[in-house]
């Protein structure tokens, strides 16, 4: 049975940071693409960021990028966010999947191609 499962999340002022982690068991990780999705109130699901099994391929969204940092660590079966510069339009619930046949490239990465999801981790940045 695979499991999904995000932590990390919380509460943190404007400008801060937060790491998000994500643990995946039941599955060979190392042969998964995987990403991190967000859900704001009252709006649409939106890809985060996306990394590939070889993490050579990796997406950020627009909004994220240079503040955002994906990286998975295949030893421990981890997928992890690392969130800086944090905006008050960055709170959301933030989802992880996994995948093996997401394409990642450098313009996105499919949500209904990941086939894996966690239950999501709730972020929320203080103004």
């Amino acid at each position: 049975q695979v499991q999904v499962a995000e932590s990390g999340g919380g509460l943190v002022q404007a400008g801060g940071s937060l790491r998000l982690s994500c643990t995946v068991s039941g599955l060979t990780f190392n042969d998964y693409a995987m990403g991190w999705f967000r859900q704001a109130s009252g709006k649409e699901l939106e890809g985060v960021s996306c990394v590939s099994w070889t993490t050579s391929n990796t997406y950020y969204a627009d909004s994220v990028k240079g503040r955002f940092t994906i990286s998975r660590d295949n030893g421990k079966n981890t997928l992890y966010l690392q969130m800086n510069s944090l905006k008050p339009e960055d709170t959301a619930t933030y989802t992880c999947a996994a995948g093996d046949i997401v394409v990642v490239t450098e313009y996105g990465c499919l949500q209904n191609q990941f086939e894996y999801w966690g239950q999501g981790i709730l972020v929320t940045v203080s103004s």
